[in-house]
């Protein structure tokens, strides 16, 4: 068994796409998981699990829509992948108030040539490093007016996108240690 980390995208967001997290945690237990916690209403699960992070992640994608009729996307990590994620973190190093720092996981590695366009077009003040499947972001103002949204990675980078503040990842971490 491995713990694991399951980020769903957009339920409990502006009253649309209601998932109780206490029915969630009832089909992640349906499908195989032990273990199950979950953190805030955003969907975030952090369980046991012998299958691969992509069958978990299909697993609970096809149970949450045939159950609530939700199509959600969802990705999974391993929390050593998690960990390695955080101590990768370049913002970290700069010793800024992490209200500034937020993580966008993407379904896979984007296309290089995809990055590198990426890199060329933003010219605002918020600041991100593309890595792998992850996206580290900083913004200097408000998330909710950063143009460095998860429809812009998605679109920009072909790859389905999910985005957390750097307090949840931490809290995740620090939930997946406990199991």
């Amino acid at each position: 068994m491995e713990v694991k980390i399951a980020l769903l995208r957009g339920i409990n967001v502006g009253g649309k796409r209601k998932l109780l997290m206490a029915d969630l945690k009832k089909v992640c237990l349906l499908i195989g998981w032990t273990d199950v916690t979950t953190y805030i209403q955003s969907g975030n699960i952090v369980f046991n699990s012998d299958r691969s992070n992509d069958d978990c992640a299909l697993s609970l994608k096809e149970i949450i829509s045939s159950k609530f009729s939700l199509d959600v996307p969802v990705i999974v990590k391993s929390f050593s992948e998690l960990e390695n994620i955080i101590n990768e973190n370049p913002f970290t190093k700069l010793r800024i108030d992490i209200s500034q720092l937020y993580l966008t996981f993407l379904k896979s590695i984007p296309n290089n040539e995809d990055v590198l366009l990426l890199s060329k077009m933003i010219k605002q003040d918020d600041q991100f490093i593309v890595r792998n499947s992850v996206v580290y972001i900083r913004c200097f103002g408000k998330y909710h007016r950063s143009k460095l949204t998860n429809d812009f990675f998605e679109t920009k980078l072909k790859v389905e996108a999910s985005t957390r503040n750097w307090k949840t990842i931490l809290k995740l971490s620090e939930l997946a240690q406990s199991i």
